[in-house]
């Protein structure tokens, strides 16, 4: 079969590696229908993951068909259609009772990382009962592409742990994928005013088609003296999506006293976090990596249209053109890119 193996910092190919096969009984082998690029996809390629070895067959999102599955399968079987998450959890850890399945002492962040990945013909899910969910007849199976990683992303580590509450005022710094799915489901809880913070103009005009009522473009004005002079104290909660150290400065410089910052985006760099400033506000920080724990929540909130994800996708490509889909989603300002979707 083909698959996009990485080769190091900066080296990605699409070359033919092994079919997987099932290795334990709690193990599925999924055909993968349709498939997708993140940024920390990008993090691998540009050598920010140094735990992902060359050879790695990269991709952890994507809606497939289960080939066969081992005997300790109890809820699927070969034929279904399934939505992989990027979380791959065992469910009797400790961890795993806490839900806090991104822990899972044999799983959480595995899939493309530390084991073979999606974007391939087929990939080996381990703990499948766990780490598969079954798509619901007659779905739109793209926009269900969304749920395995960015829509419960954006919506426990921004959302969730932000602690948006009705009418409340929140930013959300970074109008990516995982900032617009943060702003989606930030609407599940009615805030009264939601700014989006970006530099890209294409992507701030969808955010006020996605729900933002406000948009500022920070190469074109200083985010923090506007959204300081139109609130005062500033935002009940701000959501990073980004992970560079300018963008958590303005959260820091934005929070009112009482407010939520929730850290979304991968940092690979210290920040400086002006401790002196904020002891006194009583502000709550938040970081994490996704639990997918919301997911069948979120499940039916795309298959009753509650929220549409298939607004964040820009472009379409066949896994033989998987390369040119990651040089398109790592030009993403100037190729317009969103989300990609990949067909093996």
């Amino acid at each position: 079969m083909k698959g996009l193996v990485y080769g190091g910092p900066g080296k990605i190919e699409l070359k033919e590696i092994p079919v997987p096969t099932i290795e334990k009984p709690t193990d599925a082998l999924v055909r993968v229908l349709k498939t997708t690029i993140c940024g920390t996809d990008l993090g691998i390629l540009h050598g920010k993951t140094p735990t992902c070895k060359p050879g790695t067959t990269l991709g952890h999102e994507g809606v497939g068909v289960i080939e066969t599955v081992g005997d300790g399968v109890r809820n699927f079987k070969k034929g279904d259609h399934v939505i992989i998450s990027c979380i791959t959890s065992d469910g009797t850890c400790e961890y795993c009772k806490k839900q806090m399945y991104s822990h899972c002492e044999d799983g959480g962040w595995i899939l493309g990382h530390l084991i073979n990945g999606t974007q391939a013909e087929y990939v080996r899910i381990p703990h499948a009962d766990n780490s598969l969910h079954l798509v619901p007849a007659k779905s739109d199976q793209e926009a269900l592409v969304m749920l395995s990683d960015i829509l419960p992303t954006g919506h426990e580590i921004g959302v969730q742990n932000g602690q948006v509450k009705p009418g409340d005022t929140i930013a959300i710094v970074g109008a990516g994928p995982v900032g617009m799915a943060a702003l989606m489901t930030s609407l599940f809880y009615s805030p009264a005013k939601i700014y989006m913070i970006d530099l890209d103009e294409n992507r701030l005009k969808l955010a006020k088609e996605l729900g933002a009522t406000d948009t500022i473009n920070s190469g074109d004005e200083d985010a923090v003296k506007k959204i300081l002079s139109e609130t005062k104290d500033g935002v009940d909660v701000a959501i990073e999506a980004v992970g560079m150290p300018a963008t958590f400065d303005v959260c820091q410089k934005i929070i009112r006293p009482g407010g939520h910052i929730a850290i979304v985006g991968v940092h690979g760099k210290s920040v400086d976090f002006q401790l002196q400033n904020l002891w006194i506000q009583n502000i709550t920080l938040t970081t994490g990596l996704v639990n997918t724990n919301t997911t069948p929540m979120l499940l039916k909130t795309v298959s009753s249209k509650k929220i549409d994800p298939n607004k964040l996708i820009t472009h379409h490509f066949k896994l033989d053109e998987i390369e040119k889909a990651y040089e398109v989603f790592g030009n993403a300002s100037a190729e317009k890119a969103m989300k990609v979707i990949i067909e093996p």
